[in-house]
């Protein structure tokens, strides 16, 4: 009977090794020969090699939640809203930009009322006197009496005080005061005298503040001081004489011919001044009264009132 030899082991193996050996990414590299212990530290070193080439690249993060966990649907919601500005930001922000908005209109009035109404009284000012002078210059005017309301018919000088504005007939405030012109009080239970009359009280008012404040700083005056009234033919010089820090409105009485509280005890010839007080306010009314002590002609030259 013939003898068949069984193959050699090496003989069978490399075949089952080539099959065992091949690397799943198509790594044609030469399989390893030995035993199945050979065979699983070769598999190993290959391993090692291929993570050599760098560590795997984590996965992008995502919106979590504080553990750490991907937010659900929900969350994200939640989330969005929170970003939102919520009504009462904006309400807030509404208000805030409403209250700048009326400090600025708050600021522009009262620049409007400190700086521009002065701007333009004293361009009516300055109008007024030119057309009296003119008058006074063509011989116009003609008796005091026939003077209409807001027409300008004399020039008021305080000279301790700088002041050298127009009186208008009447004390109309659109058409006299606020124009920053003085106003005779010259209607009604408040007709007073003409500087021309013999006897009398010749009572003006005027602005103590905005709209030319003619009368800002007759508090200043003291007894002596000249107050002086220019007309077409006269200048008519008066010396200050007392002063009533504060009165009501409708005390009156400091207009009457002989007024009350001036110290004037018998008729005479007597100028009352009349403006708001305290300043910025018109609760009260302050009075400053005065005596005439001259009375000059225009064609002789000003007064030394004037001059000196």
């Amino acid at each position: 009977m013939p003898v068949v030899e069984e193959p050699r082991r090496a003989d069978r193996e490399p075949a089952a090794d080539h099959s065992a050996g091949a690397h799943p990414g198509g790594d044609t590299a030469a399989a390893p020969v030995g035993g199945r212990a050979e065979r699983r530290r070769a598999a190993k070193g290959r391993g090692r090699r291929r993570g050599a080439a760098g560590p795997a690249t984590p996965p992008p993060p995502t919106a979590s939640a504080a553990g750490g966990a991907p937010m659900t649907r929900m969350e994200a919601r939640r989330a969005a809203r929170a970003a939102k500005e919520s009504f009462a930001v904006i309400a807030s922000r509404a208000v805030g930009e409403i209250f700048i908005t009326f400090g600025v209109l708050m600021l522009l009035f009262v620049v409007y009322q400190l700086v521009w109404t002065n701007v333009q009284a004293g361009m009516e000012v300055d109008e007024a006197k030119n057309r009296i002078t003119e008058d006074w210059a063509k011989g116009g005017a003609g008796a005091p009496k026939a003077f209409e309301a807001g027409e300008g018919f004399a020039i008021l000088h305080i000279p301790k005080l700088d002041v050298a504005v127009p009186v208008a007939e009447g004390i109309d405030k659109e058409k006299v005061l606020d124009k920053g012109l003085v106003g005779h009080y010259a209607e009604g239970a408040l007709k007073t005298a003409m500087p021309s009359d013999k006897e009398g009280n010749f009572a003006v008012a005027g602005h103590r503040n905005t709209h030319g404040e003619p009368f800002r700083y007759i508090n200043q005056l003291k007894p002596g001081d000249p107050i002086v009234v220019e007309t077409r033919d006269t200048y008519y010089v008066y010396e200050m004489a007392s002063i009533l820090p504060q009165t009501p409105p409708s005390n009156i009485s400091v207009l009457k011919p002989i007024p009350d509280g001036s110290g004037f005890k018998e008729p005479g010839r007597y100028i009352t001044l009349t403006t708001c007080t305290p300043e910025f306010t018109s609760t009260y009314r302050m009075i400053v009264w005065g005596k005439m002590v001259e009375e000059r002609p225009r064609d002789k030259g000003e007064p030394q009132a004037l001059t000196g």
